[in-house]
């Protein structure tokens, strides 16, 4: 079964999260642009990214596209935490996006179990 990747809500929240990382991305030191802002930015994209490209594929391939996706939001949380230990992103921020990469990862997952 092939899915539209815009209709699913798993895209959209990790796309919401992509575009939020971009626009904070804009504050961080110039010399981290190709260094931790670089990676934050693959990781985020590559949430939505992941979950497009698998909805392409069957129910199967599709989950191991999600568990890519998982694993970026992963990376993602922990690449935060380093930024806001070095003073670019502040407490509330850093929150406020755990939660939201916490609710994708539910979700991915709770949909993800439901392919199987």
């Amino acid at each position: 079964m092939r899915h539209n990747y815009k209709n699913l809500k798993i895209w959209q929240m990790g796309l919401e999260i992509a575009n939020t990382i971009s626009d904070i991305l804009v504050d961080f030191p110039k010399h981290e642009r190709y260094d931790l802002a670089s990676q934050i930015s693959r990781s985020s994209v590559s949430m939505p990214s992941n979950i497009a490209e698998g909805s392409a594929k069957s129910n199967n391939s599709f989950s191991n596209y999600l568990d890519i996706a998982l694993g970026s939001s992963f990376e993602l949380s922990t690449q935060l935490l380093i930024a806001h230990h070095r003073n670019y992103i502040n407490k509330k921020t850093l929150t406020t996006l755990e939660e939201k990469i916490e609710e994708f990862q539910r979700m991915t997952m709770g949909f993800q179990n439901g392919l199987n």
